[in-house]
């Protein structure tokens, strides 16, 4: 039974077809969601970001205004698209993969592009980044063990590293210029103390599932004696 009523079907009995197509029409309106849109939105800001950044040689006050608009709109819809997923029930496969590349792909931009314009040494970048993608790959590592949720300073991490950045974006000086050092300096060091903690935790996961793992093989072959 597919739960359509025959005097919905014409009083035809070729239900099936029917519930297939409701099916798909079920997973397109779960893509298009408002969370999904918003991540899209992200990822569409990226090459945006860089032109209007690169624009005039990249020195051009008023383009890195516009800029860094564009960033803070970004980093915005990174804080949303989260929630409303998680609040609505609107997690889809495509969020899972989509969202987080759009997170480092922005941030990505943003340190690239700002030490290519010798604004920011590429060091930095170079912590920042060699960071992203050893976790992301630490993440492959233990996923069949589990996930390592988000911590409080992982959080406190994305929001000084996008704080950094914005305010780098901007040709900021004087008093101010002095302040975005001390940020992207507070936004280093917390990048790599949770990314030290992360490994902790990846490692002492994948300890914990290979022990279980062991354990249950072991009770197998208990049982099958």
């Amino acid at each position: 039974m597919t739960g359509v009523p025959a005097s919905a079907t014409g009083g035809t009995s070729r239900p099936t077809p029917r519930g297939k197509l409701g099916a798909v029409a079920v997973d397109q309106a779960s893509l298009w969601n408002i969370a999904n849109i918003l991540t899209m939105v992200r990822l569409v800001l990226v090459p945006a970001f860089v032109v209007l950044l690169l624009q005039d040689g990249g020195h051009d006050p008023a383009w890195r205004a516009w800029a860094w608009a564009a960033f803070a709109v970004a980093m915005i819809t990174d804080v949303f698209d989260g929630h409303l997923a998680r609040t609505y029930n609107l997690v889809t496969d495509f969020g899972k993969i989509a969202d987080p590349i759009a997170d480092k792909a922005i941030m990505a931009a943003g340190l690239v592009s700002l030490s290519a314009l010798g604004d920011l040494p590429w060091w930095v970048t170079a912590v920042i980044l060699a960071r992203e993608l050893g976790i992301t790959l630490m993440r492959f590592w233990v996923i069949r063990h589990g996930v390592i949720p988000a911590s409080r300073g992982g959080k406190m991490k994305t929001l000084a590293q996008g704080t950094a950045v914005g305010m780098y974006v901007l040709m900021l000086t004087g008093p101010l210029a002095t302040l975005r050092f001390w940020v992207m300096t507070v936004a280093v060091v917390l990048t790599v103390l949770t990314g030290l903690d992360y490994v902790r935790q990846a490692v002492v996961l994948r300890r914990r599932g290979l022990a279980a793992e062991r354990a249950a093989a072991e009770r197998s072959e208990a049982a099958a004696r």
